[in-house]
């Protein structure tokens, strides 16, 4: 068991979009500050599942690429040289006289006056769907999400699911497939209306409501028998990769047996973004609350509050507002 002995002020749990920008907050409001994910690599789910996939709903940005997203939010988080512990999942939390101690699966102690949780959905698995053969061809052809579109170029791809990642997936991959089949097992779609009116103007073969019924193939994806699920009438057609977007199963691991109050699969916080323990908040899609709304431009706010509120909770001379960023001097992204 390593310990380490300094105290944080603050230690983010996540390292995806929105503790990112928690990272840079803290850093702003003169907060030492670590960040810890169980992922390889910063970015959370946009680098993990999404990186190819346009981000059309973050401030400043007309349209771009999830990765780059990344790119730009790790730099903005860096500006103030956050300490960063990546393929560490917490497992642990044991609160001390005047800090808590986060112990993780990689067999080190973390000491921290206070916590925000941005740990998105928690631990997340691709949700299946009942097709006979899909396992035998996943990776073969069937894939669940994908870093790099340029591998689907040229060929006769099958897209399954309704909401936004099936139609992001469908859209980017119009221009570089040979063909793009999308079939849904309702009539309306659950994306975005502006996604869903490109799609329908398209090239992109619309089938609803139709769902998997096999995968077939010689060593590799070759084709897939699907049925209209009002008619039972089947339809096989050639497919050389698909893409199966039916959603994520999310689970909070360890996060449970914390003490934590939840609500269904998320932490429950208050205004202040602050759980039922003292000195632990929670921002992005880990958190509820009365109208929450799970987008990373509404969770890069409440990591905000969160940030603040810790600010003031360790030092209540400290103004919970600390002003404008444009009043303040910054050190150079260089630096």
């Amino acid at each position: 068991m390593t310990t380490h002995s300094e105290i944080y002020d603050i230690t983010i749990i996540g390292g995806g979009p929105v503790g990112l920008f928690g990272a840079f907050y803290a850093g702003l409001r003169g907060m030492s500050v670590k960040i810890i994910d169980s992922l390889p690599e910063l970015g959370g789910q946009l680098t993990a599942l999404y990186p190819e996939k346009y981000i059309y709903d973050m401030p400043g940005f007309p349209e771009i690429l999830a990765k780059d997203l990344v790119i730009q939010m790790v730099a903005q988080a860096s500006r103030f040289h956050p300490t960063i512990c990546l393929e560490e999942r917490a497992e642990l939390l044991e609160q001390q006289a005047d800090h808590w101690i986060l112990t993780t699966g990689a067999g080190s102690q973390h000491k921290t006056r206070t916590i925000v949780i941005c740990a998105g959905a928690g631990a997340f698995t691709p949700r299946k769907v009942p097709a006979e053969g899909l396992d035998q061809f996943e990776g073969r052809g069937i894939f669940y999400s994908a870093k790099d579109k340029a591998q689907f170029a040229g060929k006769r791809c099958l897209i399954v699911g309704g909401g936004d990642s099936a139609v992001d997936w469908a859209l980017m991959l119009e221009p570089i497939a040979e063909s793009v089949t999308l079939i849904h097992r309702r009539d309306e779609f659950r994306a975005h209306e502006q996604s869903v009116c490109q799609l329908k103007e398209g090239s992109v073969q619309i089938m609803t409501p139709y769902e998997l019924r096999s995968v077939q193939g010689n060593g590799s994806l070759g084709s897939v028998t699907i049925y209209h699920n009002k008619t039972q009438e089947e339809h096989q057609l050639p497919v050389d990769a698909m893409i199966v977007s039916a959603g994520f199963i999310a689970n909070l691991g360890p996060l449970k047996h914390w003490g934590l109050e939840l609500q269904g699969n998320a932490i429950k916080v208050d205004h202040h973004m602050q759980t039922n323990l003292s000195g632990v908040f929670a921002a992005g899609d880990v958190c509820a609350y009365e109208g929450k709304l799970k987008l990373i431009a509404t969770g890069v706010g409440e990591v905000c509050a969160a940030v603040n509120y810790a600010k003031h909770l360790i030092d209540p001379s400290a103004k919970v507002f600390p002003g404008h960023s444009s009043d303040m001097t910054l050190p150079s992204l260089e630096g």
